[in-house]
């Protein structure tokens, strides 16, 4: 026997394993994490539909068959939960428990069932910790307005970065607006007429506190706004949703007149049933605070109980961290990371006030492709663009939206060899515009970085139109850098075949 022998350690420490189970109106969902070296890895996700709300009667007692659905469910849960510590587990209850006369009876057994404690929290904790689950996995741009569509309860907040400013929890969900307003299943204009004004009405008195703040973006955290996203991406229309978008889904739920029959391209069976009446409520709020666009989180409840366990994560960086775990996981040159970055930067600072970019945070789209552009490189080099876009598009990039992380893997699956236009097809015109932009500015910071060494790097200008952008370099510069002159013909060539042109002199 070899006495210097390493002991070889579990993979797993249970003193790292987080769980944070959300006993919803609609589902109840189990998410637990591994933390390793401050990065958070989700390594186990559990959601069932327990319909919770389903089974409350008009004296807000729940029935038998819910109850029974509820154990049953925890049961699977009960024995995951087994390998965790009592001290990283997090159990809550949210609106059905709060509102149900007989909530004492589910917690009872609930509570024997999984050999823990089960809170159940009021409406504004629920909202405050849906907000930290956003702020914890989205990057501060100021003020932020997020809103949950839950079965039971729809949550509004405002806030900045890691502070709810303002918050309400209100007794409306897609659970219940399901039972009042399309208990026929019909699918008439009549019945969302009726939901759309009842939300109205639940929302006017509070509408005034709202829009007295300047949100800078809105994001929706999971459900209702998850399942339109799904749908706009599936149907080629948008990442994002807008006003238009939902009267278009509306309208495509009528024409399918029930609920048994209905059919929308991207629309789960699990969710069907109960996608108009959350789509009803998310029209109003849209209508009522004068919500231009709004992008998916990745993070909510769960996320913000996982994370509030974690006592060093609040002052980080997301997406700074984010990048810095890329790099490390996947073997990237950081010194070139940060050349290529650099150069992008400076050539947009050029380029920006040229062209017409619209409301993109194109800095972060192009900072974060920059950094990240030879991804790809940790599989092999000849297709290194294409490896690249497809770990990033499965990769999940805590601190940027879903459409950012879109245009970030587009950036780098064009940032060498021919332009593909066609990858740009699904992006809102707006969006569109700014990472053709971008994607130009990529290519060219990385052809200039090719023998990465910063003492070799130009002073040079550019000016740019939409179609034309002409670079000039220090008079001989380039040729007395023959490889970069013949980089930069080739680059032409291929700007040219899409429409482009460039000039370098």
């Amino acid at each position: 026997m070899n006495n210097n022998a390493k002991v070889i350690t579990p993979f797993s420490q249970p003193e790292q394993l987080y769980a944070a189970v959300d006993l919803g109106s609609n589902s109840f969902h189990m998410v637990i994490v591994r933390v390793v070296a401050g990065s958070v890895y989700i390594i186990g996700k559990v959601k069932q539909k327990v319909r919770l709300a389903a089974g409350l009667d008009r004296d807000m007692v729940l029935d038998q068959p819910s109850l029974e659905r509820g154990w049953k469910c925890l049961e699977t849960f009960s024995e995951r939960l087994q390998d965790i510590p009592v001290s990283n587990i997090k159990i809550v209850g949210t609106a059905t428990l709060r509102l149900a006369t007989n909530a004492d009876v589910f917690i009872k057994k609930a509570e024997q069932i999984l050999n823990h404690k089960l809170n159940v929290i009021d409406g504004e904790e629920e909202a405050r910790q849906i907000y930290l689950g956003v702020a914890y996995t989205s990057a501060n741009q100021g003020n932020s307005l997020v809103i949950d569509i839950g079965g039971a309860s729809t949550e509004v907040i405002v806030g900045n970065d890691m502070s709810p400013i303002h918050l309400v929890s209100i007794n409306m969900g897609c659970v219940t607006f399901k039972e009042r307003f399309f208990a026929d299943d019909t699918l008439s204009d009549q019945n969302f007429e009726r939901a759309i004004e009842e939300a109205t009405s639940l929302l006017k008195p509070l509408i005034d506190d709202f829009i007295s703040f300047d949100w800078q973006q809105c994001l929706g955290a999971s459900g209702t706004p998850q399942a339109i996203t799904e749908i706009l991406v599936a149907q080629g229309i948008s990442d994002s949703i807008r006003i238009d978008y939902l009267h278009n889904l509306k309208q495509q739920c009528i024409d399918c007149e029930r609920i048994d029959l209905l059919q929308i391209e991207g629309l789960t069976e699990s969710r069907r049933a109960i996608f108009p009446s959350g789509l009803a409520i998310l029209i109003a709020l849209f209508e009522q605070l004068n919500i231009e666009e709004m992008q998916i989180s990745g993070g909510a409840l769960r996320e913000g109980l996982i994370y509030g366990m974690l006592d060093n994560m609040q002052q980080n960086d997301r997406r700074l961290q984010t990048l810095k775990q890329c790099i490390e996981r996947f073997h990237i040159e950081p010194e070139h990371a940060n050349r290529v970055k650099d150069i992008s930067l400076s050539l947009f600072e050029q380029v920006q006030n040229q062209v017409l970019l619209g409301k993109v945070d194109c800095e972060a789209i192009l900072m974060a492709s920059a950094m990240l552009h030879e991804t790809g490189l940790h599989i092999e080099y000849k297709l290194h663009h294409q490896h690249g876009a497809y770990i990033l598009s499965h990769l999940p990039m805590v601190g940027y939206t879903q459409q950012q992380r879109a245009g970030i893997k587009t950036l780098v699956q064009c940032h060498r060899q021919e332009i593909n236009l066609s990858l740009f097809s699904s992006f809102h015109p707006e969006v569109r515009q700014a990472l053709l932009i971008l994607v130009r500015v990529l290519r060219l910071s990385c052809l200039l970085s090719i023998r990465r060494k910063d003492n070799l790097l130009a002073d040079f200008t550019v000016e740019a139109s939409d179609e034309k952008w002409t670079l000039t370099f220090p008079k001989g510069w380039l040729k007395s850098h023959p490889l970069i002159d013949a980089e930069l013909a080739n680059e032409k060539w291929q700007q040219y075949k899409v429409g482009w042109i460039l000039e370098c002199y």
